[in-house]
């Protein structure tokens, strides 16, 4: 938690002072009341006294009152500012740092989990600052200052409290001690609900195509009845500490006139006066003790759920990077579009066993090299090492010369127009998605868009739609098809006019007519940049200047396409399971 306090600014700061102060003269008007009480007491219980007196001091009470109601207002719109303000900041920094994370620490946190550590745990946090910074300072404030007002009074009465206190802390501690364990599992119970719903919603056409509808409630049934039980199970702990408060503020209100009937009943006649102001006095200033454990108790409802949060923001924000960003952010070197792996070898860090084997090619400026082997062989693993998605195990990846660890992110990224696996979409235009891709130094422009849409065979859908390009595509892209999908990511790298052109597997869902005229077209456009493709078809590489086959992550053949028909049997047989041998001798 001190970890994320120490997030506040310099503002946030003055105002915890501020609010400190505003809390400290609030808390000594709520305490001037009862004495101003106790006098109005005296003077209505002694003959002769004037109107004129007890009127003056019942102002005084209400002036008293009207103070403390304006620093509470004052408090409470400085501490809504600093909560809110805190939690727009740490919320910007999580999502930032997320950002920043390898695929391996996004994999192990899950997106669920992340998605309810940048929502769900804030706020616990936020609630926690915005009730803490006033109860957790007036609280205590109120029970030291009350009790020392009270310590001189009666013994009796003073032990009395003492009873009341212990037996509130020991409720408090037992209830605290049963519920904190259990909010751990509500905060990982909520990731689970939100994992299910993300999971059902991007899998809606599914779970319709099969009549999964059933199953699906079930599975959101179960986390959904684990989460409830478990909250109502602390929300029913919780339900003891106010009946538990009040009985014993009741019986302590009940104790103190008790008590101090027998005291006044055997004492002196001209100490009875006294002694009664003194046990208004004193069961007023008691309450403020009770009060101040209450809103003590109130902050122990919250405290353990903000803890647990933030614990989890914290895991979040003090995970180290396994990719790190290096020095160089301009070009070196001579070369420009090269991309050269040098016994490269790669595991996944959880892994035991290597995925890609002492793999080593260069790539020239220009060039078109394309990717093929069997499922699972190391495809679209290999072509992520290039912009840094996982890094290198052994051997290292040149770009331009350089190895990609030694450029800053920013700059490698730059130099790279990537079409990923499964072609992503977000909520926006046409000309949004594809403008997307700018390269972060200057804007790409409405000309570049639609060449772009041109280039990738987008523009005879796009055209057709109600507002053309600035048609909106929701998130993920639900309202297009996959074919259009692709076309409209493969139409975002192009925008960028990189040196270097990633195709993980990027024309799957095109028809071969498409595919084979948006192959031709962007040959053309992309003649000065390096083209690498993964691709399960043939005919979408066979005209590569070179193919590059895998053999479950060992390097089985390099060359062309009639090269490796002669030399690759792992690549002739992948080419006979698509075109006949006729088709293959033609091509």
């Amino acid at each position: 938690m001190l970890k994320l306090i120490k997030n506040l600014t310099k503002r946030d700061v003055m105002f915890v002072i501020l609010s400190f102060l505003l809390i400290v003269f609030q808390v000594w008007l709520d305490l001037k009341m009862p004495e101003y009480m106790s006098e109005i007491t005296v003077l209505v219980q002694t003959e002769g006294s004037k109107m004129a007196d007890i009127l003056l001091n019942g102002g005084y009470m209400l002036l008293c009152a009207f103070g403390s109601l304006i620093s509470a207002v004052i408090v409470g719109y400085l501490v809504s500012f600093i909560a809110a303000d805190f939690s727009l900041k740490t919320r910007k920094k999580l999502f930032t740092k997320v950002g920043k994370l390898g695929m391996q620490e996004v994999k192990d946190f899950e997106t669920g989990s992340l998605i309810t550590r940048t929502t769900n745990d804030i706020t616990q946090v936020e609630m926690l600052i915005a009730m803490g910074l006033q109860l957790i300072v007036k609280a205590p404030i109120t029970a030291i200052w009350a009790i020392t007002k009270i310590l001189n009074k009666s013994w009796e009465w003073s032990a009395l409290t003492a009873v009341a206190v212990v037996i509130l802390l020991s409720t408090i501690a037992i209830v605290v001690s049963i519920v904190l364990p259990r909010f751990k599992i509500i905060q990982k119970l909520t990731d689970k609900l939100n994992g299910i719903t993300r999971e059902n919603l991007n899998g809606i056409r599914v779970v319709r195509a099969f009549n999964a509808e059933k199953y699906g409630e079930d599975k959101f049934n179960e986390a959904n009845n684990q989460l409830t039980d478990t909250q109502l199970f602390n929300q029913k702990t919780f339900a003891v500490l106010s009946p538990v408060m009040y009985l014993v503020m009741n019986f302590l209100t009940l104790g103190i006139y008790f008590i101090g009937a027998y005291i006044i009943d055997n004492a002196m006649m001209t100490d009875k006066l006294s002694l009664f102001g003194d046990m208004v006095v004193f069961s007023s200033y008691a309450m403020q003790v009770i009060m101040s454990f209450l809103m003590l108790a109130m902050i122990f409802m919250i405290l353990p759920r903000a803890q647990v949060s933030a614990k989890r923001i914290n895991e979040v924000l003090d995970t180290e990077e396994s990719i790190k960003d290096g020095n160089i952010n301009a070009n070196t070197t001579n070369e420009i579009g090269t991309v050269e792996f040098k016994n490269v070898s790669f595991k996944y860090p959880d892994a035991e066993e290597y995925l890609l084997k002492n793999i080593s090619f260069k790539v020239n400026k220009g060039e078109t090299v394309a990717f093929i082997g069997s499922t699972g062989s190391g495809k679209s693993t290999l072509i992520n090492l290039v912009p840094r998605f996982y890094d290198v195990t052994d051997g290292e990846i040149l770009v331009d010369g350089i190895n990609v660890k030694d450029y800053t992110q920013d700059f490698l990224h730059n130099k790279i127009g990537y079409v990923p696996q499964k072609a992503i979409m977000f909520a926006g235009t046409v000309n949004y998605n594809v403008a997307y891709g700018s390269n972060g130094k200057e804007a790409i422009t409405e000309k570049q868009i639609k060449e772009a849409i041109r280039v990738a065979q987008g523009e005879e859908f796009v055209l057709k739609m109600d507002n053309q390009y600035e048609t909106d595509i929701a998130q993920g892209g639900k309202n297009i098809s996959g074919g259009q999908k692709q076309r409209l990511a493969i139409a975002r790298a192009i925008a960028r006019n990189p040196e270097i052109y990633i195709f993980d597997d990027s024309f799957s869902a095109l028809d071969y007519k498409t595919d084979s005229t948006l192959r031709k077209e962007l040959k053309k456009y992309t003649k000065d940049a390096t083209s690498l493709i993964v691709a399960q078809r043939i005919g979408t590489i066979m005209n590569a200047d070179k193919i590059i086959v895998l053999d479950n992550g060992n390097l089985a053949g390099v060359g062309t396409h009639k090269e490796l028909l002669k030399t690759c049997d792992v690549y002739k047989q992948i080419a006979l399971s698509q075109l006949s041998k006729e088709e293959l001798e033609n091509a």
